[in-house]
């Protein structure tokens, strides 16, 4: 027969409503300000990639700006260099058709002369010819004005029927290549004649007064 523990009742004693049994399952708790904030550690961290970053695109600059200085100096470099080529091959072409010019001044006398024929002839226009393909132009006209920059006055002379000063005859032509002229035309001159104006602007008024009636009367 078994015996009785006096007091013990088998069944458990009821729990409260609203209360928590030591046997129910645990709720899962809130993080705390510091669990759910970063760690110190990664914030350092971070300032040190944007100084990194800071520096790298500094440094990127400078050389970004190093590379474009250097380009602009090899473009000013490339742009001497051609300037330099053609001015000298402009000087050798020069030199070279300055040498050439006193065999062009005995080609042009031959020709007024009525001496330039036969082989001669075509020896002389080829030679003019290829002078004219390198740039060489010929300058000089009689009855131009005169103009100290590419005429070069020998003789001097007086003329009535000038207004200004006027070359009568073409001593010497004159060259150019383009705009540089490596001989200039040697000419005659004429100027006009002493009194010539002031006999010229008499007659000016006379010739007034008579299509006006005659001077005005005081």
């Amino acid at each position: 027969m078994t015996e009785e523990t006096p007091g013990f009742d088998e069944q458990q004693p009821d729990v409260p409503s609203g209360a928590t049994s030591d046997d129910a399952e645990p709720k899962a708790d809130s993080p705390s300000p510091e669990e759910g904030a970063a760690p110190a550690g990664d914030t350092g961290q971070d300032v040190a990639l944007v100084a990194q970053l800071d520096q790298a695109r500094t440094a990127l600059n400078e050389r970004t700006a190093d590379l474009q200085r250097l380009q602009a100096e090899f473009q000013n470099y490339r742009r001497r260099v051609e300037r330099d080529r053609i001015a000298v091959k402009e000087i050798a072409i020069a030199n070279l058709l300055t040498e050439l010019l006193p065999v062009l001044d005995d080609i042009g006398r031959a020709r007024e002369h009525g001496e330039l024929v036969g082989g001669f002839k075509s020896v002389a226009e080829s030679l003019e010819s290829t002078a004219a393909k390198m740039g060489l132009q010929q300058f000089g006209k009689e009855g131009e004005p005169f103009d100290p920059t590419i005429h070069e006055a020998l003789m001097h002379s007086y003329a009535p029927d000038v207004t200004e000063t006027t070359c009568v005859a073409i001593l010497q032509p004159g060259y150019r290549i383009g705009e540089r002229t490596i001989r200039p035309a040697r000419v005659a001159v004429a100027e006009p004649q002493p009194g010539a104006q002031t006999v010229k602007a008499d007659e000016t008024a006379d010739a007034d007064d008579k299509e006006s009636g005659g001077p005005d009367e005081g």
